[in-house]
C-alpha cells in the first residue's frame, strides 16, 4: 500500500466519500492536507485535515469496505498526525456519528461543542454540514 497526496485523486475521493455517506460538497478546492491510500492502483482510503490557525479539523476519513480491518485508517491517521505536528498544530478535532469508539482507541476524547475553538466552529463541517447530534472529539498533538 502507498500513501500519497490526494489532489490528483479528487474524483475517486468524492466517489468513496459519497458511497460512505460523508460530506463532499464542501471539500476544499485544493486538497493540500489530504492523503490517500492506494493499493494495486486503486484508491482504498482517504483522510484530511482542514487547518484553522493552530488547530486542525480531521475530516473525510474513509476506507473502502473491502479493505476495512487491515489497518489502513490507522496508517492514514498516523500520517495526518505527523503532517499536523509538522504544520505546528496543537490539537485535532473531529465530528463523528458512527465511529466514536474507534477514535477513542486512537487517543481522541469526547468533548462538548462549546469546547471547540471558535476558528474550528466556523468551519462548514461545524456550521451546517454535520448534524448537531454528531459527537465532537479532540486529540492533543
Amino acid at each position: 500500500m502507498i500513501i500519497d497526496q490526494a489532489q490528483t485523486y479528487r474524483d475517486k475521493i468524492v466517489e468513496l466519500l459519497a458511497a460512505e455517506k460523508l460530506p463532499v460538497a464542501d471539500l476544499p478546492d485544493t486538497l493540500d492536507n489530504f492523503i490517500v491510500a492506494i493499493q494495486d492502483g486503486n484508491l482504498v482510503g482517504v483522510g484530511g485535515v482542514e487547518v484553522y490557525g493552530y488547530y486542525g479539523l480531521l475530516r473525510s476519513l474513509a476506507v473502502h469496505p473491502d479493505h476495512r480491518g487491515t489497518g489502513i485508517a490507522g496508517k492514514l491517521l498516523a500520517r495526518l498526525d505527523n503532517i499536523s505536528k509538522k504544520n505546528g498544530l496543537s490539537a485535532l478535532y473531529l465530528l463523528t456519528e458512527t465511529a466514536p469508539a474507534y477514535f477513542e482507541r486512537k487517543k481522541y476524547s469526547k468533548i462538548k461543542r462549546e469546547e471547540v475553538p471558535v476558528e474550528v466552529q466556523q468551519s462548514s463541517e461545524f456550521g451546517h454540514v454535520c448534524p448537531v447530534s454528531a459527537i465532537v472529539m479532540k486529540k492533543e498533538l
